[in-house]
């Protein structure tokens, strides 16, 4: 199994991961990590399908098909081609769309996000370069596992989830450096061009937090990683000299700046960035996601869920709620503690705390119809958010856990406390990431087109081509939430 050698840790970790990335195949890997991985691919693409005619998708879009010529790397669900980087960035912003993709437990990220729509890309780009080449769906399979490694263990050396409180979208940070070695490994860079291409992708790298309260930007900032990741790779293919040992450097180096005045010692940690590689593998930590929200209100659902299930009746009479307080660990507390008001936009509202609390006692449920636009002006919901306060509780910050309680009118209390929200422990089960593909794609797609994805997904390592797979991405799909 390939792992770092004593040469490849005095190199420093820049090295270390541009050579690992280079050198690992996949029978490197365990057959039980690669199973895995084509259940979370095949949760990136059901996502991608249910992203790609919302209408802040379709704003999107529309916006970038008038810039683009019909050539190049398909749209999903558009019947339509555009540059490979424009390609990139909107099936991104798809992926992204509605917060239903995964998350990484360590350090979160979206990674189908971030690698899906650039290695799809690349291997289009591929193919119009060179009629002779085609990529595999164990091709695809790898570079796919590669990124999922590369992420989180950049993100770790920044302290992971910690970059959320300094007001980063740690994906859009992490990101450009998974998506350019998943592309490298897809396109066979060697160790000094991976090299390259982390540093042309790093310094790319930028995510504003604030774009979580009203803008529909939030959904595209993980395009600009995948997009800017396949560039990095394709300069890097060509000869291009990036930042050499962009990870560790001092002066100006990536993870020196992003962890410019965080507190903690030591600032940052270099040494993450290549730790156990071929040893510990990351994509165990790639968690789906079963609501439809920003993960840190998982848990606020899952204590409502849990109250309903133990006091149905009295959970039913939220009209007769005097007040909930909801208690959050640091990062949670300070990505969806904030106080929601009205108007909210759908991204808002799936950013907030108090809102995904008052969706599941009102509605039962937190999936894409909830948050249509008729949906976001629900007086019931409105009138829990309003009464609702969540609070940042320090003994929760290395945890998942949160607590939720509810005061009623009559004096009675009710009190709920998770450990971890359900999709982190327990993670969903294969059969639960399948299950949720035909649940989110049976409206939008027809059932054969459907079969045929996960059909071909699951069967990657048996896939010669897989150009198939990217026209089936293609076709029209519907909006689910009209």
């Amino acid at each position: 199994m390939a792992s770092t050698t004593e040469q490849e840790v005095s190199a420093g970790p820049t090295a270390q991961l541009s050579s690992w990335v280079s050198s690992v195949t996949l029978s490197d890997i365990p057959d039980e990590i690669q199973t895995r991985a084509k259940y979370l691919i095949l949760d990136g693409l059901a996502c991608a399908l249910v992203g790609a005619h919302l209408p802040w998708s379709e704003k999107a879009a529309k916006a970038i098909l008038e810039m683009e010529s019909n050539d190049g790397a398909y749209v999903f669900g558009w019947d339509r081609k555009i540059s490979p980087l424009s390609a990139a960035l909107i099936n991104s912003t798809f992926l992204q769309g509605f917060e239903l993709d995964d998350w990484h437990s360590e350090a979160p990220l979206h990674s189908n996000s971030i690698l899906l729509p650039a290695l799809f890309a690349a291997a289009q780009q591929l193919s119009k370069a060179d009629r002779s080449i085609t990529v595999s769906g164990s091709d695809l399979l790898l570079a796919t596992i590669v990124g999922y490694e590369v992420g989180p263990r950049v993100g770790n050396g920044l302290y992971g989830a910690h970059v959320l409180t300094q007001g980063w979208h740690s994906g859009a940070v992490f990101g450009p450096a998974a998506s350019a070695a998943a592309v490298g490994k897809l396109i066979g860079l060697s160790p000094d061009q991976i090299e390259d291409a982390f540093g042309i992708a790093c310094t790319q790298a930028c995510g504003l937090m604030s774009a979580q309260f009203g803008s529909e930007v939030k959904r595209m900032q993980h395009g600009f990683a995948a997009r800017n990741g396949l560039l990095a790779a394709l300069l890097a293919r060509g000869g291009y000299v990036g930042i050499k040992r962009v990870f560790e450097q001092d002066y100006g180096g990536f993870l020196k700046q992003f962890s410019m005045g965080n507190g903690m010692d030591p600032q940052y940690k270099p040494n993450e960035v290549a730790k156990e590689l071929g040893k510990k593998w990351q994509t165990n930590g790639v968690r789906v996601k079963p609501y439809a929200s920003m993960a840190g209100t998982h848990p606020t659902i899952d204590c409502i869920r849990k109250l309903q299930e133990l006091h149905p009746e009295q959970m039913r009479n939220f009209e007769g709620m005097k007040k909930i307080n909801i208690e959050l660990g640091e990062a949670a507390y300070h990505h969806g503690g904030w106080k929601a008001t009205r108007p909210l936009t759908s991204t808002g509202a799936q950013m907030s705390n108090s809102y995904a609390a008052a969706t599941q006692i009102v509605h039962g449920s937190v999936l894409p119809a909830q948050y249509r636009h008729d949906m976001l002006e629900n007086d019931d919901v409105w009138r829990l958010v309003d009464m609702s306060d969540c609070e940042l509780l320090p003994s929760l910050a290395k945890s998942f856990a949160q607590i939720v309680t509810i005061e009623f009118n009559d004096g009675t209390t009710l009190s709920q406390r998770v450990e971890a929200a359900r999709g982190v422990n327990p993670a969903l089960s294969n059969d639960e990431i399948v299950e949720k593909f035909r649940m989110l794609t049976k409206d939008i797609i027809d059932i054969e087109r459907g079969r045929k994805i996960e059909e071909m997904v699951l069967g990657l390592d048996h896939c010669s081509n897989v150009s198939l797979l990217e026209e089936l991405m293609a076709g029209v799909t519907k909006n689910p939430i009209e």
